[in-house]
Order: C-alpha cells, then sequence, then structure tokens
C-alpha cells in the first residue's frame, strides 16, 4: 500500500493541475450545493413536524428524537463506505445509488406507523443521502487546490444555503396544508429530480486518477489517515461543531414549540434566521481568503464559537432574556459554520489529494457521529426547558477550540 507520509501529501496537496475541469461551472455548482443539501433537507424539513410525529406514532420527545439519530448513524457510517469506493469506481455511480437509496427510504418513512419503523426507514434515507455531501467534497478537491477548495465550499454552502432556510418553512406549511408523512413524500421527489439531474453531469475522477487497491484495504487506509494530527484536528474541531448544531437542530423544536408556545410555521422563521447567519459568514469567508489564510480564519471561527457558546449557557441557565436569549447566540454560534466548516474541510483534504474520497469519509464521519451524541445527550437532559440544549452547544464550542488549538500544536511539531 502506498505511503502517506508528510513528503508525498506536501507535494501533491494543493496542485491537483492535471485533474480534467468541467466546461459549466454554474451547472456544476448547483449540483454540488444540491449534494452537500441532502443532509439539511433530511433533517430540517421535518422538524416543525416532530411535535405532530411524536403524537401520530404514540411516543414522546425523546422518542422521536431517536429518528434524528438514528439518521445520524446511518449517515455516519454510510460516509466510511462511500468514500473509498468512489476512489475506486469514480464519484458518479455511488451517488446514483446512493439517490435511488435515498429514495426508498423516504417513501418508507412517509408510510411508517411506529417510531421504531421510522427509525429503521431513516437509516436506509441516511445511507443514500451521506452520499451527496461526503462526494460533493471529494469533488472540489478533484476539481480543485487547498486555498481555491476552501472558496469552493464557501460558495457551495451559500447556495445550498437556501435548503434549510426553505426546509423548516415548507415543512411547516406541508404540515399545515397536509400531514407529516406528506413531508416524506416530498423528499422522496427531491431525490428523483437530483438522480436525474446528476445522472447528465460528467465524471470529476477520471479512471488514471482512481485507487487500484482493493476495498478490503479500506480500514488499513483509514488507520493511516486516522494517525495524521492535521487531519483528525480539523476533523474533531469540525466535529464539535456539528455537535452543538446538532444539538440546536434537535432542541429547538420543543424549546421553541413546546416551551416558548411558538407555531411551527413561526419555528420556520427562526430555523430560517440562522441559516442567514451562516450564508453571510460563507460569503464572507470566501472574501477574507484573498487577503487571509483559510487557516487563520478557522481559529478566529473557533474562537468566536466557543465564546457565544458560553454566552448561551449562562443566559439559559440564569433565564436571561426569554427566548432572545436563546435566538441571539444562538445565531452568532450557527453562523460560525462559515469560518469553521469549509476551512477545517480544506484543510483536512489538502494532504491527501489522491485520497480525497477516503479521507471525506472519515472527516464526515467524524463530524456527523458527534450529532449521534449530541442528540442523545440533549434527549438525556431533557427537562422540559432549553437548558439541556444550552449546555450542549455551549460545551461542544469549548470543544471546538481545544481540538482546534490542539491540532495547531500538532501541526507545528510535524512542520
Amino acid at each position: 500500500m502506498p505511503s502517506l507520509g508528510p513528503a508525498e501529501t506536501e507535494r501533491n496537496a494543493g496542485s491537483p493541475s492535471d485533474v480534467p475541469r468541467t466546461t459549466n461551472n454554474v451547472r456544476l455548482m448547483l449540483n454540488l450545493s444540491a449534494l452537500m443539501s441532502f443532509a439539511s433537507i433530511s433533517t430540517d424539513m421535518y422538524l416543525p413536524a416532530l411535535p405532530a410525529i411524536s403524537r401520530a406514532l404514540h411516543t414522546d420527545s425523546a422518542g422521536v428524537e431517536l429518528t434524528f439519530s438514528a439518521f445520524l448513524i446511518g449517515f455516519s457510517l454510510g460516509q466510511l463506505i462511500w468514500g473509498p469506493i468512489s476512489d475506486r469506481f469514480g464519484r458518479k455511480f455511488p451517488i446514483l445509488i446512493g439517490m435511488v437509496l435515498f429514495i426508498i427510504g423516504s417513501v418508507g418513512c412517509a408510510l411508517s406507523t411506529t417510531v421504531t419503523e421510522m427509525m429503521v426507514w431513516r437509516v436506509v434515507q441516511a445511507l443514500g443521502a451521506c452520499v451527496g455531501p461526503v462526494l460533493s467534497r471529494a469533488m472540489v478537491r478533484d476539481l480543485y487546490g487547498r486555498e481555491q477548495s476552501a472558496k469552493m465550499l464557501s460558495t457551495l454552502i451559500l447556495i445550498m444555503g437556501v435548503a434549510p432556510i426553505a426546509g423548516p418553512l415548507v415543512g411547516g406549511q406541508i404540515l399545515l396544508l397536509w400531514s407529516w408523512p406528506a413531508i416524506f413524500w416530498a423528499l422522496a421527489i427531491v431525490g428523483l429530480v437530483t438522480l436525474f439531474s446528476f445522472s447528465r453531469l460528467p465524471e470529476s475522477l477520471p479512471p488514471k486518477h482512481r485507487t487500484r487497491e482493493p476495498l478490503r484495504h479500506t480500514f488499513a487506509t483509514y488507520l493511516q489517515l486516522i494517525r495524521d494530527p492535521r487531519l483528525i484536528g480539523y476533523a474533531l474541531s469540525g466535529g464539535f461543531f456539528y455537535g452543538g448544531a446538532y444539538a440546536f437542530i434537535v432542541g429547538t423544536p420543543f424549546a421553541y414549540i413546546d416551551f416558548y408556545q411558538v407555531s411551527p410555521q413561526a419555528y420556520g422563521w427562526l430555523f430560517g434566521v440562522n441559516i442567514v447567519g451562516m450564508m453571510i459568514a460563507n460569503f464572507i469567508n470566501g472574501r477574507l481568503l484573498s487577503r487571509m489564510s483559510s487557516e487563520q480564519l478557522f481559529y478566529r471561527g473557533a474562537w468566536t464559537l466557543a465564546f457565544f457558546g458560553v454566552v448561551l449557557s449562562v443566559c439559559v441557565l440564569f433565564g436571561w432574556g426569554g427566548i432572545w436569549g436563546l435566538v441571539i447566540p444562538i445565531f452568532f454560534y450557527m453562523s460560525m459554520n462559515g469560518l469553521i466548516v469549509a476551512n477545517s474541510v480544506a484543510g483536512a483534504l489538502a494532504f491527501f489529494p489522491h485520497r480525497a474520497g477516503s479521507a471525506s469519509s472519515l472527516v464526515g464521519a467524524m463530524h456527523y457521529g458527534s450529532g449521534i451524541f449530541s442528540a442523545a445527550l440533549v434527549s438525556w437532559l431533557a427537562d422540559g426547558t432549553p437548558k439541556g440544549m444550552a449546555l450542549v452547544m455551549g460545551g461542544a464550542g469549548i470543544g471546538c477550540l481545544v481540538a482546534a488549538l490542539w491540532s495547531k500544536g500538532a501541526r507545528a511539531e510535524r512542520s
């Protein structure tokens, strides 16, 4: 098996000049943005319906939140499979298979009559949905170097920001006009449209750039990657951010709708304002990358995340500001997606241009895997108030900063 030593990775990082480029960048960016949005639409669109689903399936808030954890389990584990497959066979074929699984899982959720059935179908749905984010990141790395990758990822996140804004709003309107199963039927239709659109795009990883190693070497590759502190530092920092973000996603429907008596439709707007913050921050990140390095922006994002995580925890614990004690700190907290995610992913993948699929899978599994624990922790700490959510988000913000500072020292030792 080829070595992944620092000399080779530094030499190859950021200069994939011989990788083929698409002739239609706008079309490519729209399709990649759609792929990246599958995590968001699969979770955000049904958020306003969580209280209604819990009543329909005869379970409590903790029970219905387990459907969220089930999705994240499938989403995390699936990425570990799709990445190596795409390094071996190209990006396009796994994406098409993933879309088929997503459609099947969405239909299964719509037809579920118990929370257990929905958990099973959410895993199937997630195994298909995860192919989008992991392979869209790998495709960006196929086509661009480190700094340009960070710019492209920021642009993609900026475009895909429409999905998490529209998700809760559309879900709330569907709930108002029809019922919660219609939300999953709508997701199945989205999967069909994406399947058709992406089938018409060219392959980004030509045969000469694909790994020839058997898939049985996958776990050996992961062991090599996980030993590199440069990748793990970035992945852990992003993982803590995602842990806090998923605590927000799973906690706010009950914090806003049940605790503060906000309507499901108004909840969509309160949720969407955070996505606007993320889009603004990603736009700013893309512009600042011409004057600052992605690493500098990444550290600034980690410090800001930790600060507003602490502010949120204090406001909730002492009851300061009412609902605005949640809305305002959460806005700045979630906006740090713009500085942390794109820059940490670009940094993690920069040293592994010939293992971009596997590296992206490992990073994605750590990112979304953290959500499994944070969502479960929010459920375990649930006491009818937003305290559990706020404490998990505050702890995740501090963890992101600590991981970023540790990885900075680890990279300095390797250089």
